[in-house]
């Protein structure tokens, strides 16, 4: 049971390890793309306050109030543009977070299965060793 429990455990992480490297870079690119559209958007909005700002100005007091609303929107771009990056910082961590977690489990299941026929092994020696003590004090 074990030895198919291994076998599928090393088919499952080699699989991964093969299929990782794509996926992170479908992700990282899908991210960029992602990045890119909303950028775009924010251009356009941008583009598109500022000639309504400057349309509905009046003319006399027309440099301030454009001046203004250029600066509110600069720092809601500004402020999209962190929300952005939290999110890409976010989305950055949990793609990690699942692809070593299958890794992670996949070792420790792997080392502590070594680790009890190590400590089988020592104590096979010991009672050996044991065994042998008891049959030289009988000779004795």
């Amino acid at each position: 049971m074990k030895t198919k429990l291994l076998n599928v455990l090393t088919v499952c992480v080699v699989t991964l390890v093969v299929l990782s490297p794509g996926l992170v870079i479908f992700g990282i690119v899908w991210e960029r793309h992602l990045e890119l559209v909303k950028s775009q958007n924010l251009a356009c909005e941008i583009n598109k306050t500022s000639t309504d700002a400057l349309a509905l100005a009046p003319q006399k007091e027309g440099t301030h109030s454009s001046q203004t609303s250029i600066q509110s929107s600069d720092r809601n771009v500004v402020h999209q543009m962190l929300t952005v990056a939290e999110q890409y910082k976010f989305a950055t961590i949990l793609q990690w977070f699942f692809l070593l977690t299958p890794i992670c489990v996949g070792l420790g299941i792997l080392f502590y299965d070594r680790y009890l026929v190590h400590r089988a092994a020592v104590l096979r020696e010991q009672v050996e060793m044991l065994e042998r003590l008891w049959q030289q004090s009988i000779e004795q």
